[in-house]
């Protein structure tokens, strides 16, 4: 999901209840089943959000870039956080007290606007995934996956998945074994549809789109 506007405006000139800091490559911004009490925005880097099981299985449920925001089940009443957020490489984000968020929403039609046409969208992408989990083939899955977790856009020609992803968080994600997904990656690879070196290290091309679409 690209974001049709940015925040900056807002952060600007959000004067209390905001804090901006700087993170470090996979440095914990919060952890699952910590107090929900702030939202948060992306100014640099990415997010990545993630969940994990009561057996410490972990699977990562979204990247952010800047400009998306995250945490905001605080303002539904969330006493807890349902995921864990770690920065992606060196990131900028802004912490926004759920008080002072509350308020602004509600002074503000146009930024409620755009806050729940976020929410939509990413809504959307939630049933997406859903779908996709019940009707689509193992390797269809792994490539759509792919591509979100690269940002790829209609305009992309080639663009980096997010570092730390593994084959084994793709395998969560997908829903499907390790020994599948390394057979699914070798093929798009001889394909020329994606190009890594080592495990974490993947660049997509826009062939790998060819795969989402077959029928």
């Amino acid at each position: 999901m690209k974001p049709s506007l940015p925040w900056s405006a807002f952060l600007a000139e959000l004067t209390a209840g905001k804090t901006v800091s700087d993170y470090a490559t996979d440095q914990l911004v919060f952890m699952q089943g910590g107090p929900s009490d702030a939202m948060f925005f992306i100014v640099s880097g990415k997010v990545k959000l993630t969940v994990a099981s009561q057996d410490g299985k972990e699977a990562i449920i979204a990247t952010l870039v800047p400009a998306e925001f995250f945490g905001e089940g605080c303002l539904a009443g969330q006493p807890t956080r349902m995921n864990t957020a770690r920065a992606v490489g060196v990131s900028v984000l802004a912490r926004v007290e759920k008080s002072a968020m509350a308020r602004r929403l509600s002074t503000s039609a146009e930024m409620s606007a755009e806050f729940i046409d976020q929410l939509l969208a990413r809504l959307i992408r939630y049933e997406a995934d859903l779908v996709d989990q019940m009707f689509n083939s193992s390797e269809k899955r792994l490539a759509r996956m792919l591509l979100l977790l690269s940002h790829f856009s209609e305009s992309s020609k080639s663009e980096t998945v997010v570092n730390g992803v593994n084959q084994e968080h793709l395998a969560q994600m997908v829903g499907t074994t390790r020994s599948r997904i390394n057979l699914f990656m070798n093929r798009f690879r001889k394909l020329g549809y994606i190009t890594y070196t080592g495990e974490t290290s993947l660049t997509v091309h826009r062939g790998l789109r060819t795969v989402v679409l077959e029928e």
